[in-house]
């Protein structure tokens, strides 16, 4: 599938600040299924330096640091993408892994370390899990997509622009949630299981609620012994798939967050963006696209 982005953010202030140390997270994962075919950043007010870099958890990251005063900052991405999961795909475990907990390698234990710890459960969130694992059979792989079909089926999906992720107990006594909700939700399920489980944030083919403005979108993955990482969408009910475009992985929300930075002075602060995404199978890719060529 091609995959066609144009993601504009502007931060506009009240009166002249100065920007402190910005990092974006607006370019594509590297890896995988996914080819990048084109890639564009543009900042105003131009900023003093430039460096894109690959931060600890593997993401493509730009930082920015700025000299003068502004008003504005502008952030306008153009991206196009070309993937390639096949949505029937599933994963091979490794041979004696169909279990809960897994036994995860001595090499990959430590390094997997963090994506199992955390904060313990909240008792509704350990009850679901166990209530899952149990209906599982202990099995990782039905385990996983009970969890991914109990969220899409008893969590209803909204949209919230803003504001921090709920945490999984709120999320369940709502009964309702944005993607990053329902995200933590399921992470929070895993590391209940004993599955190394992360937060991904980037942008999918198609919106879950079928809306006319485009959000970015957020879902979980988690660490299959002898599959990697493995990506689920609750807001979709489906395994990722040729329709999703990963920009940034972590332990949690705070590490995926598209753009990061501060300013210094009393000015108040207004945030706007557009998000454009045009998906084209191979079939339908128009003539006239040039990064396509």
């Amino acid at each position: 599938m091609r995959i066609e982005i144009e993601h504009e953010t502007t931060y506009e202030y009240s009166e002249p600040v100065r920007l402190g140390p910005q990092t974006v997270r607006l370019r594509p994962r590297p890896g995988g299924a996914l080819r990048e075919l084109g890639f564009v950043l543009d900042v105003d007010p131009a900023p003093s330096v430039r460096l894109e870099c690959l931060d600890v958890m593997g993401n493509r990251v730009v930082r920015l640091r700025f000299t003068d005063e502004t008003r504005h900052l502008r952030l306008a991405a153009r991206l196009t993408v070309e993937t390639g999961v096949p949505a029937d795909y599933v994963p091979f475990l490794a041979p004696g892994q169909v279990r809960l907990p897994p036994d995860y390698p001595a090499a990959e234990s430590d390094p997997l370390a963090p994506y199992l710890a955390g904060p313990p459960a909240e008792p509704a969130v350990a009850q679901l899990a166990g209530r899952l694992q149990g209906e599982a059979g202990a099995d990782p792989l039905v385990f996983l997509e009970r969890s991914n079909r109990w969220i899409y089926e008893q969590i209803a999906r909204e949209i919230r622009p803003t504001g921090a992720p709920q945490i999984p107990a709120e999320t369940l006594a709502r009964g309702r949630g944005a993607c990053r909700d329902q995200t933590v939700l399921f992470v929070a399920l895993c590391r209940a299981a004993g599955l190394a489980a992360r937060f991904v944030s980037g942008y999918q083919d198609r919106s879950a609620m079928e809306t006319n403005r485009r959000y970015l979108h957020a879902w979980p993955e988690v660490y299959l012994p002898g599959a990697g990482w493995y990506g689920y969408d609750p807001t979709r009910g489906m395994a990722v798939s040729n329709g999703h475009v990963a920009l940034a992985a972590a332990l949690d929300p705070a590490g995926t967050l598209p753009v990061e930075g501060s300013y210094f002075g009393s000015a108040s602060s207004r945030m706007e963006f557009a998000l454009t995404i045009r998906a084209h199978e191979p079939s339908t890719i128009p003539d006239d696209c040039p990064a396509c060529r």
